[in-house]
């Protein structure tokens, strides 16, 4: 086991190095750079840009080098966990990211929690149940929750609970306690916001995860190791845990690495409509407004945290079903 997690950290070397090189790549691929288009909004709107600071501040951050020795400014820094300044709010990425991430977590904590305690128990139901009026209806709602875009029930879920509960349209905290530190009162006001978005953004992955667990469980249910354990008497509820169960999870653990990601990037269209304080809607408007450094480090943290969540998984993987082998010779 540690030689392969020591052969897979060595893998992830040049797989973040090839993804920063592509996330920079892209990121530049528009013509012109932060400072023109700032330049352009600025002219559009009847004001006058200032171009000798301009041209200063492209000189201060390299604008005027070639596009490979800026690259390499910016990975090196990234190495020694500088993760550049954002030109747009004009102060260290790390400080404007870290203002949002707590909120963003929070929100994808307990949206992942919501998905889990909804979409397990139904699952095993509507797979324990194949073809009861139960499953049909579940498997009904559950399509519907697929169905139905999610910045429309946003729209919905906004208006009854202001006219229902009077909870203020839009953001995760009432209007008075923006910008103020975290108290007793403003984690209320988080926590009488914080059901819609959860609602919102779990309605289409529980949905998912339902069809996912009913079918691998039944899957699992016509193996003949399940039809011999129930042949040999064994209760039908153990018989489901000790073996059908576990062995259709493995779809969950090998999800793992798109669920860190998400924890951080939080869903980016719901947060526009819910007017959210997340890092989705940050991430959106740094690469229009292409503010490089703030967009490319945000990328490259989530280019981290998905390869250290499929290694979790892979690991996860071995140790839930004892089928799968970290190597692939064959056994006998």
């Amino acid at each position: 086991m540690l030689n392969y997690i020591f052969k897979r950290i060595l893998v992830m070397i040049p797989t973040l190095l090839i993804t920063s090189a592509l996330i920079f790549t892209v990121i530049n691929l528009p013509e012109g750079d932060y400072f023109e288009t700032m330049v352009a909004e600025m002219q559009a709107q009847g004001e006058k840009a200032d171009l000798s600071r301009v041209e200063f501040l492209k000189k201060e951050y390299g604008f005027d080098k070639p596009p490979i020795e800026r690259y390499f400014w910016w990975v090196t820094g990234l190495l020694r966990g500088d993760m550049g300044y954002s030109f747009e709010y004009q102060l260290p990425v790390r400080d404007i990211v870290g203002d949002r991430l707590f909120l963003t977590m929070v929100v994808s904590f307990f949206t992942i929690i919501f998905t889990w305690v909804v979409a397990f128990p139904i699952g095993i139901y509507s797979a324990t149940h194949q073809y009861s009026w139960g499953d049909y209806g579940l498997s009904f709602i559950g399509l519907i929750g697929l169905a139905v875009p999610h910045f429309l029930l946003a729209l919905i879920f906004l208006y009854f609970a202001n006219v229902w509960f009077g909870t203020s349209i839009g953001g995760l905290v009432d209007p008075q306690y923006l910008n103020q530190p975290m108290s007793w009162a403003k984690f209320r006001s988080v926590l009488e916001h914080l059901w819609i978005p959860v609602i919102i953004i779990g309605a289409g992955g529980t949905a998912g995860m339902i069809r996912s667990v009913r079918a691998n469980l039944l899957d699992e249910l016509q193996k003949q190791y399940y039809v011999t354990a129930r042949a040999k008497g064994l209760p039908p509820g153990r018989a489901l845990r000790k073996y059908p169960l576990r062995m259709s999870l493995n779809f969950f653990i090998s999800d793992i690495g798109d669920i860190l990601p998400s924890i951080v990037s939080g869903a980016e269209i719901v947060a526009i409509v819910l007017s959210l304080q997340t890092t989705g809607p940050l991430l959106i408007r740094a690469l229009q407004s292409q503010d490089m450094y703030l967009a490319g480090s945000f990328l490259m943290f989530l280019s981290f945290l998905t390869v250290i969540g499929v290694l979790i998984s892979d690991i996860a993987l071995a140790i839930l079903d004892p089928r799968i082998r970290l190597q692939g010779t064959a056994t006998k």
